[in-house]
């Protein structure tokens, strides 16, 4: 009786060290590649496996591993920033990275810290560049050096650092940069908090204050979609002040102020979405430990400034807030409903 033969494993992602290591190696089929600076957990993993899937069998995935020295501000923690490079080879494998591109500093500048620079622009003052100035110049810089050595057709980026990626688009644009580049939505713990390389450093009670940043998204969210739900019974109420007095004329007077409450809704407004957001945040702040709130916005996010209360289309609702010695983002995409949408 034969047996059939166990199938291969899967050959292992290499590690590279040097660009002329990545140049050499065989590029079948497209390219994508996911830029991080290590410590990966499952948000990293999620963008490698949406890089699999769009690269396809045949194509070759590549995550670079680059803590950049050019986007850390002074006092901010380049040298606490975790460094696990045999955990990240793990976990890059096993989400299916064919190459792990790990440079040192002095491999991405050869010369030391570069003279010629990309600059951000204005949204790069906005936001987290209001608040770390300088860090969206070195930002672009070293992906426009990751893009140009690893010369790939996509690049993922996530959702949850929605201005670095706004940033990332527009320079592509703008500098005519050969390459797709390819969002990947946030992903959140069980409880709701955004992963990040960051969550490491919380304490317990530091983590049970932070998850008020998702909260107050959420919160924000909630009531949007209960204001979007009020305009649709507003749609489906047959008359209103007819209805209402209809309904008064009957001695049903709460029912009559439903109807004509109804009837008379109003699209939400970004006002409330914040004042909800603003709410949970509130709480927060008075928690112990506190949270110390950076920055709430309520965003266009291809501009990043903040939205009219006549805005339609797509918005972002974005925080920014630092619980003990940690600061941590996140935010939450949006719709608001076009206004002839109401009766």
């Amino acid at each position: 009786m034969t047996h059939p033969t166990p199938a291969s494993p899967a050959p292992a992602a290499a590690l590279v060290r040097t660009a002329a290591e990545l140049h050499a190696a065989p590029r079948p089929g497209s390219r994508a590649v996911v830029m991080t600076m290590g410590a990966l957990h499952e948000g990293h993993a999620q963008l490698v496996r949406s890089a699999r899937e769009l690269a396809g069998p045949d194509g070759q995935v590549v995550v670079t591993v680059f803590v950049n020295p050019l986007q850390f501000g002074a006092g901010e923690d380049l040298d606490r920033y975790p460094r696990t490079l045999d955990a990240d080879l793990a976990t890059a494998r096993a989400a299916g990275a064919d190459l792990v591109f790990a440079p040192s500093v002095d491999e991405v500048y050869p010369g030391g810290e570069p003279q010629v620079r990309i600059t951000a622009g204005p949204l790069g003052g906005l936001l987290e560049g209001a608040t770390r100035p300088g860090h969206f110049d070195g930002m672009l810089t070293v992906v426009a050096k990751l893009l140009h050595l690893t010369r790939p057709d996509l690049a993922l980026y996530g959702q949850k650092d929605a201005q670095q990626l706004a940033l990332i688009r527009r320079m592509v644009q703008d500098l005519n940069f050969g390459v797709e580049i390819v969002a990947v939505p946030t992903v959140r713990e069980d409880d709701g908090l955004a992963r990040s390389s960051r969550n490491r450093f919380l304490s317990p009670a530091e983590r049970r204050t932070a998850l008020a940043l998702s909260r107050a998204l959420f919160a924000g969210r909630d009531r949007l979609g209960a204001q979007e739900a009020l305009r649709d019974r507003a749609d489906a109420a047959p008359g209103d002040s007819a209805r209402a007095g209809a309904l008064d004329a009957l001695g049903e007077s709460r029912l009559a102020a439903d109807a004509h409450a109804v009837a008379h809704a109003r699209l939400p407004g970004p006002a409330a979405v914040r004042e909800s957001a603003r709410a949970v945040l509130a709480d927060a702040a008075r928690a112990e430990p506190p949270l110390v709130l950076d920055y709430l916005a309520l965003i266009d996010p291809a501009t990043f400034a903040e939205i009219t209360e006549d805005h339609e289309g797509e918005a972002l609702l974005a925080v920014a807030a630092k619980v003990g010695t940690t600061r941590l983002i996140d935010n939450l995409p949006l719709h608001f409903a076009p206004h002839g949408a109401a009766s």
